[in-house]
């Protein structure tokens, strides 16, 4: 589908080569990184703290994973209906009640004195998360047209990389100088700054647009919402429970009953099903399915290798994936000025091949070698291909709806995203439960799963992208 403005052809070419009709770009993009670094950081500078938390809450092993469970889970059901409120109430106003939600629970985490109140305030953190994630890229989506869009989303993923990039080093030094508390109290600076900005600068899109799906939004949240809880069950538990069944069949359940609702109110509906009519929508979202699936199991068997079975501290296999981020943000801006001049098709099929090729390299690593040469060659050419494909694949999102769809096909996106890597994550039990010389055959084994999954992705991409779409 055309993002096309229904306006005279000599203002939309005016306003492409301007970079829309965005008065306030630049800061448009600040309040956007800003908003956005708040759901990144967070996802990644806790995981540093759990030893700490557990020891001054008492918190049990068991309990631990799901002080990072607690905030995934409604970030990952939520995603959809954060987008579609931004389209209907405005992305502006919405994305500015996210960043203060995401403020106030960030107080509670840091003031919270027993793990059910921070578990709860790490909740609300996602509910904050899934509300401003979808509409900064929402509000990118409608601001700007062409090359632009593909330099700011671009500079957006960039960001992105950074603050993850940053949060492992930054939040083990604050737990070690000042406490696990003061994390939390970080986000407050940064998220004032973009609520600051967004009050100032941010123009107002997609008020009012049709009226809100609630039915469809509740059935989404509650089919997204059992399908994480059921993987998440199954993560923890290295294996499938009655539980974890419950909330899986549960969740097929609930969104098949979503898909016939959303049929039946067509284009009235939060996710209109006509969206699945272009052929660039579904290929981009089985693309993000599959590659954040690789990029997920990594994410998490990596760091578990280089600690049990390298001997690597937490700290030391943190800084091991920093060149991941490093190279990331550094290269997604070119990438994102690349697509707005040749179209994502061409950098969306080679980045998941290379990506798909550092997955192949992982044979090669071994924790108890040299970090130089078994690990870090693999990880800079997942790290290539991934920033290839980042900024390009947001940016065909971005365009492979109309405009009022943008923040709804972002949430989508994000959270098929999260889906991926959640599957991945409850996989990645089977490699996590090995010891010994076992423990590195079953990581060599999802290396090669990985790789298929990343190298079919961007087959996908060659196959459902043309060169018109651009």
């Amino acid at each position: 589908m055309s993002t096309a403005l229904s306006t005279p052809c000599d203002r939309g070419q005016a306003e492409a080569a301007s970079g829309g009709s965005v008065r306030h770009p630049n800061w448009t993009i600040a309040a956007t990184m800003l908003a956005s670094s708040l759901a990144f950081i967070d996802g990644s500078v806790t995981n540093v703290a759990l030893p700490a938390i557990g020891h001054d809450l008492q918190a049990g092993p068991a309990n631990l994973p799901w002080i990072i469970s607690a905030y995934l889970l409604p970030l990952s059901a939520l995603l959809l209906l954060g987008g579609a409120a931004g389209d209907h109430f405005g992305r502006r106003r919405v994305l500015i009640g996210g960043i203060a939600l995401f403020t106030l629970a960030s107080i509670g985490c840091a003031l919270a004195r027993s793990t059910e109140a921070l578990l709860a305030a790490r909740m609300m953190q996602g509910v904050g998360a899934a509300i401003l994630m979808p509409n900064s890229l929402g509000i990118l989506g409608s601001s700007f047209e062409g090359e632009a869009r593909g330099r700011a989303v671009g500079t957006w993923a960039s960001a992105g990389a950074i603050a993850s990039a940053i949060g492992p080093p930054m939040g083990g030094w604050l737990v070690e100088t000042v406490g696990w508390r003061a994390i939390f109290y970080l986000n407050v600076p940064v998220a004032a700054a973009a609520i600051l900005i967004a009050l100032l600068a941010l123009e107002e899109s997609a008020e009012g647009e049709g009226g809100l799906d609630w039915i469809g939004a509740l059935l989404a949240t509650a089919a997204l919402g059992a399908l994480t809880w059921g993987l998440t069950l199954w993560s923890s538990h290295h294996g499938a429970s009655v539980s974890s069944w419950v909330g899986l069949l549960g969740g097929i359940v609930l969104l098949l009953l979503f898909l016939l609702v959303e049929h039946r109110l067509g284009e009235r509906a939060m996710m209109p099903l006509t969206l699945f009519g272009s052929r660039p929508f579904v290929g981009l979202t089985a693309l993000t399915l599959l590659l954040y699936g690789a990029l997920g199991g990594l994410l998490v068997l990596l760091p578990y290798l280089l600690i049990v079975g390298g001997g690597y501290s937490p700290l030391q296999a943190g800084f091991a994936l920093l060149p991941f981020s490093i190279v990331i943000g550094t290269v997604s801006r070119l990438a994102g000025r690349l697509t707005g001049r040749l179209g994502p098709r061409w950098p969306l099929s080679i980045g998941p091949l290379v990506t798909g090729i550092g997955f192949a390299l992982m044979l090669r690593a071994d924790p108890r070698a040299s970090y130089w040469t078994s690990i870090l060659p693999a990880i800079a050419v997942i790290a290539a291909g991934m920033a290839g494909a980042v900024a390009p694949l947001t940016t065909a999102v971005l365009s492979s709806v109309d405009r009022r769809h943008t923040g709804t096909a972002s949430g989508f996106n994000s959270a098929i995203a999260r889906t991926g890597g959640l599957i991945a994550t409850a996989l990645a039990g089977a490699v996590i439960a090995a010891a010994g010389t076992q423990l590195l055959y079953a990581f060599h084994a999802a290396a090669v799963v990985a790789a298929v999954l990343a190298i079919a992705s961007g087959i996908i991409a060659f196959l459902t992208l043309g060169p018109a779409e651009r």
